[in-house]
């Protein structure tokens, strides 16, 4: 796989999988945190006072294709930050030269702050001498000029923490004085990353049986706990929406489309799941999600950026599925998110 080499692009260096075929995912390099942000137990950090929370300061490149990129486009929307933090898309399609601006293609943008033709050209601006994968989303200091974050996690908690004076009055943690916690929330997020928002990947780029048969049995393990968890509560931890749903939403909803075939995920369609498919529903027809998920960049990117997975690069064309069908989740109890008519 391709990633920089002391600031040089390189298509030789990273090897995605171990030596019994095991997908292993890299670590992401800028991991800074803005001032006033709640920085959860299990991370080993500060906030840093020189990324202060200011309207206009701050830029996300993300790609609609990209699962963690898409939390935290789903974060900024849910939470009003729209004109507070600008936001630059590149291609969904990934070649060699890695996340690319093409704006004269649909829904993709140019490089909003630097015209760069690609965002490995944003890493080396950070850190000339950087040696890491190229990976979305990206938080961007347009002040310090650099890289704060790379992590998708963690930027969703910065969003979700540092910037109540400037969006609306939605939260995506449980308030102080609901039965529910923060510590909850990073618990089940925690709990959904390894067999299901990794485990599809675990299982598509598995490169010999005995891995993929592991995660296939987590993932869908983990699928049947969490379909019977929400068959008598809304969302997946407390009364309301969370960051842990935002994190459950964008592998769901890419689930059916990418990875039952593409990955190889296929003893069942979330669509079948009689708590996990209207559960999906609830949160793509929530105010502020569904203007975020553009499945045509979704299936572009996985269908033609894999060729060990997929060599011909031709994009599945099913299935169809009525996400805005009724749901009816909102009789379990539990509040969507609702910003105030002031916002």
């Amino acid at each position: 796989m391709n990633q920089l080499v002391d600031g040089e692009w390189r298509t030789d260096t990273y090897e995605t999988t171990d030596e019994e075929g095991s997908f292993q995912r890299g670590e992401t390099t800028f991991r800074n945190w803005i001032a006033g942000s709640d920085v959860p137990d299990h991370v080993d950090a500060e906030p840093d006072e020189r990324f202060q929370p200011e309207a206009g300061r701050y830029h996300l490149y993300v790609s609609y294709a990209c699962p963690w990129a898409h939390r935290t486009l789903i974060a900024r929307s849910l939470l009003g930050l729209e004109d507070a933090i600008s936001v630059s898309v590149v291609d969904p399609y990934r070649g060699e030269g890695g996340w690319q601006f093409t704006p004269e293609k649909e829904a993709c943008t140019r490089d909003h702050l630097r015209d760069s033709d690609y965002l490995r050209e944003l890493y080396v601006e950070a850190d000339p001498d950087a040696t890491c994968r190229v990976t979305v989303p990206v938080l961007w200091d347009t002040e310090a000029d650099t890289i704060v974050n790379n992590e998708s996690r963690e930027i969703l908690r910065m969003l979700s923490t540092a910037f109540d004076d400037l969006g609306n009055d939605v939260s995506l943690l449980p308030d102080d004085g609901d039965e529910a916690t923060v510590a909850d929330v990073d618990e089940v997020v925690t709990e959904i990353y390894e067999p299901v928002n990794n485990g599809v990947y675990r299982a598509g780029f598995a490169k010999s049986q005995g891995p993929y048969d592991e995660a296939i049995d987590e993932l869908f393990g983990a699928l049947d706990r969490w379909n019977e968890h929400l068959a008598d509560q809304r969302y997946l931890v407390g009364d309301s929406l969370t960051e842990a749903d935002i994190c459950m939403f964008t592998t769901l909803i890419r689930f059916d489309q990418v990875y039952h075939t593409h990955f190889m995920c296929n003893k069942k369609h979330i669509h079948q799941y009689e708590h996990l498919w209207p559960y999906l529903r609830d949160l793509y027809q929530t105010e502020g999600v569904t203007e975020t998920v553009n499945m045509s960049h979704i299936k572009e990117h996985y269908y033609t950026t894999h060729p060990d997975v997929t060599p011909s690069g031709i994009i599945a064309r099913g299935p169809d599925l009525e996400f805005e069908a009724d749901h009816d989740r909102d009789a379990l109890g539990g509040e969507a998110p609702t910003p105030t008519a002031d916002d």
